[in-house]
């Protein structure tokens, strides 16, 4: 009888040997195919960019309306200019065109981070924190040049240094899926 016992064992041995190592070769497989590889990384980055389940924390929801804020201003300033370089009499319409169509898709930036941030997608968090960090120096001109335009830098600045610390939350990169892994 105990005979019979030690036979079976072996053979659950084998079998779960044998799976660990038919696992270990599709393991090794994948990556020396580049094709299994890619389409593993692929899988893997639509999993990721996949909209997490849940409650968007507020964090989230604050850094996402203050983007889409600046996007909006970026883009009224961008139509301000580019109806005034067409309708008004500047200096040179072709420098007041560009600049106000150049101002216009700047503005896009901002605003694709909004809606990214909005619908949690990992991706929007660089261009929103680039957006943040090149709104800086436009803040600080803006404070130097004086006058009613201090306002509107302090504003920037403030907003962006907002945007910011909304971003580099904990709360909200796990929300974006960003950050440490369970192994």
């Amino acid at each position: 009888m105990s005979s019979k016992k030690s036979a079976t064992a072996k053979k659950a041995q084998r079998a779960t040997a044998r799976k660990a190592t038919e696992r270990k070769a599709a393991a090794q497989q994948a990556t020396t195919r580049p094709e299994a590889g890619a389409a593993a990384k692929a899988t893997g980055a639509a999993a990721a960019d996949a909209a997490p389940t849940g409650p968007r924390p507020t964090r989230l929801t604050v850094a996402a309306v203050l983007a889409a804020a600046e996007g909006v201003v970026l883009l009224g300033f961008g139509v301000y200019v580019l109806i005034m370089g067409l309708t008004g009499d500047p200096e040179s319409p072709q420098q007041a065109e560009m600049l106000g169509v150049t101002v216009v898709a700047l503005a896009l930036l901002p605003l694709l981070a909004a809606r990214g941030l909005w619908l949690r997608r990992r991706w929007s968090r660089g261009p929103a924190m680039i957006t943040q960090l090149m709104a800086l120096p436009v803040a600080w001109t803006l404070v130097q040049n004086g006058g009613g335009l201090i306002a509107g830098g302090v504003a920037t600045a403030i907003a962006a240094l907002a945007v910011m610390a909304l971003l580099i939350n904990p709360t909200a990169t796990e929300a974006l899926g960003i950050g440490p892994r369970d192994a």
